[in-house]
């Protein structure tokens, strides 16, 4: 099955990277390196990358490592990343690398070469390549860069591209010092939409939403025939207003239909439209009315929404893409049809046939409506068998790791049918939770606002939400108006909500993020290197955590948007709503 999780990894970093304002940190997606001697480490991990092309965690900590290892020999390292993407071309995560090894190995402080590239911008100051290749060989870090380029600024006061270069250089390390020279370009030349649409990435991360749409809207009428301004201030209003990111984005695929951002903007819709008639119709336009190519990345998702509703339909896609020779369609067509013929065998009162056969079936974890559609569907054969208790226990299992409102339905009628009346099955649940409580790890970190640091022990008494996250985390303020929808519905109860940020280089975005966005969580700030235990996010953003009134882990490993948010209320429900002997348990 491991040619499907690569179908559905593709689809998954198809609507990621497509995402508003998503600049995945590589830097954060980091594992902790044991503590052996820098060059048997380096081989070591060099080894896993190569055992396993596609784990990004093993990439970034040897990219890492061997910056730390070898300090001044980044040239061989871009080599060694290039060498990688020539033997695994089909991984999606060495181009990146490459792309960030290339502007380390071209750092440089040979005076002649400096001299050169200096040369070059005073003879191109509107060449945004010329500039980059001389930012690149200071050092966006070097100081000496500032007071060069404000001599440039001073040498050329007619061209936008200068102060915009460096702005640019900054806006790429998700840094705060990029908006002075943003808005110095803007201000050199009201119709440079390049900076415009900077301001606005940028005012992502200080959390001006408002203010950020105006500049995109300046961006956007500045150029009104770049389809990427167009496709970004639709993606901007997902979650805060689903109505306008659903139309804008219906409308970029109209007007248009030759850009790769039309399959972008209905596949992002897609993936984060909370409307199942509306995700299924963009999956259908990518596959009607795009070149192949194009719509492939979308359609294992497509196939995991028509498995859930659609089996037959879910078939035809599948025989059409492996006709197609698409890799991995032949199993998938081979996933459909065990589901249909388990489905057949209910409709014909054969359920415990119909358990062989949808026993077989084995899908990627990366199909969520798939699974949960099979989960429900042995779930009713079991039952059908006689086996109340079974099938009962068969969703019980699931239910208490991700709850959600079929199951929930399901589970309590199953209980029944069991012998359990409503209070019983509330009973187990609440076991099974206290079974699976971890104590959660202690922390004590400093407070963003106001004085002093919080500590776990300070939320005892309340459920806890929280998340790792950073400014410049695109799916960290994806995920975010989801959660507020559902904290605020607690405004009376003992919910907190936090936030750790844990890339330090933009504690300056925190605060203004905060107060700016509206989102009520309370920032703290990461220590580098303590130890997180069982809170660990393993460096990644966002990971997230709901813990009880006593301090233990109940979920983790859960993300939230339109289509599950309701799962997020309940989780929050059963913790706040527990009895009273499951609130004074101790793990």
């Amino acid at each position: 099955m491991k040619v499907i999780a690569k179908l559905y990894s593709a689809a998954l970093i198809a609507a990621l990277f497509s995402t508003p304002g998503i600049e995945v940190s590589a830097q954060v997606l980091q594992k902790n390196v044991p503590a052996i001697p820098g060059e048997a480490k380096l081989a070591k991990l060099k080894s896993a990358v190569e055992a396993n092309p596609d784990d990004m965690d093993s990439i970034q900590a040897y990219y890492d490592a061997f910056l730390e290892v070898r300090p001044g020999q980044e040239k061989e390292l871009a080599a060694q990343i290039k060498a990688w993407s020539v033997q695994f071309p089909s991984s999606y995560y060495f181009p990146a690398y490459l792309k960030r090894a290339a502007k380390l190995a071209a750092r440089t402080t040979d005076p002649e070469i400096l001299e050169g590239l200096k040369k070059a911008v005073e003879a191109a100051p509107d060449s945004l390549s010329v500039h980059q290749a001389y930012i690149e060989a200071v050092s966006p870090d070097n100081p000496e860069i500032f007071a060069r380029y404000d001599e440039l600024m001073k040498e050329f006061p007619q061209s936008a591209m200068v102060s915009y270069a460096l702005a640019k250089a900054y806006l790429d390390k998700e840094s705060p010092k990029a908006k002075p020279y943003l808005l110095k370009a803007v201000a050199t030349n009201p119709q440079f939409a390049p900076a415009w649409y900077g301001l606005w990435i940028d005012d992502l991360r200080w959390g001006n939403f408002e203010e950020g749409c105006e500049y995109i809207r300046k961006a956007i009428a500045a150029d009104p025939t770049n389809p990427l301004y167009q496709y970004r201030y639709a993606t901007s209003f997902m979650g805060l207003d689903q109505e306008k990111f659903t139309d804008l984005s219906f409308k970029i695929a109209r007007d248009f239909p030759e850009s790769e951002y039309a399959d972008r903007a209905l596949g992002y819709l897609a993936s984060c439209s909370g409307n199942a008639e509306i995700r299924t119709k963009c999956y259908q336009m990518l596959h009607d009315n795009f070149p192949m190519e194009r719509a492939e990345p979308y359609m294992t998702s497509y196939f995991d929404v028509l498995l859930a509703e659609n089996p037959e339909k879910a078939r035809e896609l599948a025989i059409e893409m492996k006709s197609k020779n698409s890799d991995g369609w032949g199993d998938l067509l081979t996933q459909a049809e065990y589901f249909i013929r388990g489905r057949k065998l209910m409709d014909q009162s054969q359920p415990a046939e119909a358990l062989t056969v949808l026993n077989k079936v084995k899908l990627s974890q990366y199909s969520a409506y798939g699974n949960e559609s099979l989960l429900r569907l042995m779930a009713e054969a079991t039952d059908k068998t006689g086996d109340h208790q079974a099938a009962y226990a068969m969703l019980m299992k699931v239910f208490v790791k991700e709850p959600s409102p079929a199951l929930s339905r399901d589970l309590y009628a199953y209980g029944l049918k069991s012998g359990k009346d409503q209070a019983a099955v509330k009973a187990d649940i609440y076991t099974r939770l206290n079974a699976q409580a971890k104590a959660a790890t202690p922390f004590t970190l400093k407070k963003y606002i106001g004085e002093g640091s919080a500590s776990l022990a300070d939320y005892k008494g309340k459920v806890l939400l929280l998340t790792y996250w950073f400014p410049g985390c695109g799916p960290c303020r994806a995920e975010m108006p989801f959660f507020e929808n559902v904290v605020k519905q607690y405004k009376s109860k003992p919910l907190a909500y936090v936030g750790i940020n844990i890339v330090a280089e933009q504690n300056d975005y925190v605060i203004p993020f905060h107060n700016s966005s509206g989102f009520s969580f309370t920032p703290l700030e990461e220590v580098k290197g303590r130890d997180k235990g069982n809170l660990d996010n393993k460096g990644a953003a966002p990971a997230n955590f709901l813990i009880d009134q006593n301090g233990r882990i109940i979920f983790s490993d859960f993300l939230i948007h339109a289509e599950n948010e309701g799962h997020l209320k309940m989780m929050v429900d059963l913790l706040l709503e527990a009895p009273a002997e499951f609130t004074k348990q101790k793990s």
